[in-house]
């Protein structure tokens, strides 16, 4: 047995095997739609721009933080182990968007 499995760990995948977990895979989605999100946004004309930076902020930093993310995984940075990496990274996003849907619904009443 593997020392992960006979310690009672999880063991991640490292390399092109990161394609073959769910969890994983979701990486590459957030990777596609990520970049359609950046040309939507770009190609919006909204008219308080500071909303629109804070949006395209946002999806910039989670577009740069997941390519960042796929790689270390892809590398095997994460020495198998499982990382509080990606929970971090997903309550950063989940804050960044939970602000920007406060802020556009203060705008929203405020008109």
């Amino acid at each position: 047995m593997a020392p992960s499995a006979a310690s009672g760990g999880i063991s991640l995948p490292s390399g092109f095997a990161v394609f073959t977990t769910f969890p994983d895979l979701l990486f590459i989605f957030e990777f596609v739609f990520g970049g359609l999100v950046w040309i939507l946004i770009a190609s919006s004309h909204v008219p308080i721009p500071l909303i629109q930076g804070w949006v395209m902020f946002t999806s910039v930093f989670c577009f740069i933080a997941t390519t960042l993310l796929l790689f270390l995984y892809l590398i095997g940075a994460h020495g198998s182990r499982t990382s509080w990496i990606t929970l971090v990274f997903s309550f950063v996003v989940t804050l960044l968007y939970v602000v920007h849907a406060v802020f556009s619904l203060i705008r929203w009443k405020s008109s």
